[in-house]
This record gives C-alpha cells, sequence and structure tokens, in this order.
C-alpha cells in the first residue's frame, strides 16, 4: 500500500526512476547518492525506498538520532555515525555486512549539504572492506529522476575507480544547485 501511495506521490511531483534497483542477484550493496545538497533529499529518498520496495537502510549524521526526533529516524532504518570522534567506521559497516544475508545501505559520499570539491572516499573503503557492489545513485533535481547504476564492483585501483565515480555524478544538478558536487552550469 506505502508503495503505490510513494509512486503516485512521486508521479504527481513529477519525479521518474531509472535503473534496476534493488536486484535479486545482488543482496548486498552501498548506494553512493550524489549530490546531497538539501534537506529535501531525505524524504525524496524514502519515497524512492518505499516506491521500489526497498529495505536500504542509510547513514546519517548522530545529531539526528537524538531526542525527540532520533526514534523516527531508526524507525526509518537509520545507523547514526558521529564523525566527531575517531571511529573505525569502515570496519564498523563491513561487520554489519558479513552479519546479514542480504544488506543495503545509502551513504551521501559528499558527508554534507554544502558545496564540496571532492567526494569522500569512506563509502569506498567500506565497499571493498565489506566486498560488496557499489550502486551509484543520481539524485538529479534539474530533471526529476533518480538513476541507479549497474552495480560498479571497486577494484585495486582506488585512484582509477574514484575518478570513474567522481566522472558519473559530474553536471549532476540539486536541490539547491550551487551546492552540486561538480556542477558545472553557468549561473545567469
Amino acid at each position: 500500500m506505502f508503495s503505490a501511495l510513494s509512486r503516485t506521490l512521486l508521479n504527481l511531483l513529477g519525479w521518474k526512476i531509472e535503473g534496476n534497483f534493488p536486484r535479486e542477484d545482488v543482496p548486498k550493496s552501498i548506494l553512493a547518492v550524489v549530490p546531497h545538497t538539501s534537506n529535501w533529499d531525505f524524504p525524496l529518498g524514502i519515497l524512492v525506498r518505499s516506491s521500489i520496495k526497498s529495505d536500504t537502510r542509510f547513514l546519517g549524521k548522530h545529531t539526528l538520532f537524538k531526542f525527540p526526533y532520533g526514534w523516527i529516524f531508526r524507525a526509518l532504518g537509520g545507523y547514526p555515525v558521529n564523525r566527531t570522534i575517531n571511529n573505525n567506521m569502515v570496519e564498523a559497516v563491513a561487520a554489519i555486512f558479513k552479519s546479514h544475508e542480504k544488506f543495503s545501505i545509502t551513504i551521501a559520499p559528499e558527508g554534507t549539504r554544502k558545496k564540496v570539491k571532492r567526494l569522500r572516499s569512506g563509502f569506498y573503503h567500506m565497499a571493498k572492506a565489506a566486498e560488496v557492489p557499489i550502486v551509484l545513485t543520481q539524485f538529479d533535481w534539474g530533471n526529476r529522476k533518480v538513476v541507479f547504476s549497474e552495480p560498479f564492483y571497486p577494484s585495486d585501483n582506488k585512484e582509477k575507480d574514484l575518478a570513474f565515480i567522481s566522472s558519473y555524478f559530474e553536471g549532476i544538478e540539486g536541490a539547491n544547485p550551487e551546492n552540486s558536487y561538480g556542477w558545472k552550469k553557468q549561473h545567469k
């Protein structure tokens, strides 16, 4: 029921979903969602997740999980991340993957809604440590579409892989275009 409602709402808002996710032949994956420029990315992600009947979880900054709203983010599938302390998130996430037969998690590699010059590489290291593919996911607000790539399996060439991943997101417009990663359009 919620899936049909989510699909209807996305259609009414003019959004389309492209790509094949979730896939039965890929039981584990990390979804790298770019660009992340607005708080509106979260409800969009929840609608997309519901409409495609996915149980994908997400990582979010730990402050979202505090009283009084923390229970909502946990109920929606969130895992809190405290970036202010030195912890080994890569190994922690890899351990979560290894403890499940089927599991996917969404990460915003920019790590912020502000403009960034490069994507953070934590999601890449998590995928390598967990031995799972990355599904590159464009939240293209300019064209009102969410695009899922084919699963990308990291190689032993980190620089080449990250260059490929970065190029995949070039020119994709976020909800706040001026903060979009690699955004190249000219402002008028």
